[in-house]
């Protein structure tokens, strides 16, 4: 799976996001201009110690992204969309982009690509959610769809063992 973060404002969503991209082993992808520096504290504190693991690329722009990427499917998370995450089947190599905190995907973007956008439901007195809980929402439904592969679907207790079935 791919996360797309197309002009990301704040650097402590991006932190986020990237921890969560090293759980899930999923790339990460930036596309320019950022609201701060990749080298800032406050966004390698958000991903903790894990960011130097991260599968990152930046781009100058959503062209470059384009070109680099040619026939990749994108799956647009907007407000906007007309259908929810859940009724899209993703698969495993899909892109998922997400925009900048403050607007969103240009609209620009949406309207060339309507059938590949999609929404989280909330109430309409929200105007939207938290850029880090968005992405994971949505990344964590693709992955369900695609059975968690190579992901770690157990755990053990540190002291103590679950009781036998």
């Amino acid at each position: 799976m791919h996360i797309i973060l197309h002009q990301p404002e704040i650097p402590a969503n991006t932190g986020n996001i990237g921890r969560t991209c090293v759980a899930t082993g999923t790339s990460l992808h930036l596309i320019e201009p950022l609201g701060f520096h990749l080298d800032e504290k406050s966004i390698k504190r958000a991903g903790m110690d894990y960011w130097e693991q991260l599968d990152v690329t930046r781009y100058m722009n959503y062209r470059e992204f384009l070109d680099k990427h040619p026939g990749a499917r994108i799956w647009m998370a907007t407000t906007k969309a007309r259908r929810s995450y859940t009724e899209v089947v993703f698969g495993p190599e899909d892109f998922i982009m997400f925009g900048k905190e403050s607007a969103g995907i240009p609209e620009e973007i949406l309207v060339e690509n309507e059938e590949h956008c999609i929404r989280i439901p909330m109430l309409p007195a929200i105007r939207s959610l938290n850029l880090s809980n968005s992405v994971a929402i949505v990344l964590y439904e693709a992955l369900r769809q695609n059975h968690f592969s190579n992901m770690q679907t157990e755990g053990q207790l540190h002291r103590l063992c679950w009781k036998e079935e």
